[in-house]
């Protein structure tokens, strides 16, 4: 019984793990959302050169470059258009 306890506590421990690193999720009804020519907009006004906006957990995201030819990841609330998490290309 012992083991079994264990065993179930470290399965639950790294299903919460590997959701803490999926970043935000967005629980936005479709008919709330922004088109994504707002999107492409507001992210055109902050430098960015927009590769692609696709959909992922809910959210919109994008993959772009910044005025240094940078790579961005980010992730933004399709109704507020909210910028909620950036990932910038380290090389």
């Amino acid at each position: 019984m012992k083991r079994f306890t264990i065993s179930a506590s470290v399965t639950f421990m790294l299903a919460g793990s590997s959701t803490a690193f999926a970043g935000p999720h967005c629980h936005v009804p479709m008919a709330d959302w922004q088109p994504r020519e707002a999107l492409q907009a507001k992210v055109s006004a902050l430098g960015w050169s927009v590769q692609r906006i696709k959909t992922d957990d809910g959210c919109y995201k994008v993959y772009a470059l910044d005025s240094n030819g940078q790579r961005i990841k980010a992730k933004f609330d399709p109704a507020t258009l909210e910028q909620l998490k950036v990932e910038r290309d380290r090389h």
